[in-house]
């Protein structure tokens, strides 16, 4: 699944993306792209899921691919 980031997303912030996704899924692969302002997660888990840790960080997103 892939989301859109809504809040502009620096190289600074990807171990707090990373721990939040894995605070959902620890099994969950996840790729941030900070040019496209993405972030990909290979999880079973449902992406409303992972919605819940984004907000928990302040950091607004949508569902861009699932």
């Amino acid at each position: 699944m892939k989301f859109a980031m809504k809040t502009e997303i620096h190289t600074d912030d990807l171990c707090t993306i990373v721990r939040a996704m894995k605070s959902v899924d620890s099994d969950a692969q996840v790729e941030v792209d900070v040019g496209a302002q993405t972030v990909t997660v290979d999880s079973w888990l449902m992406p409303e899921e992972f919605l819940v840790a984004f907000n928990d960080e302040e950091l607004e997103v949508s569902i861009a691919q699932w």
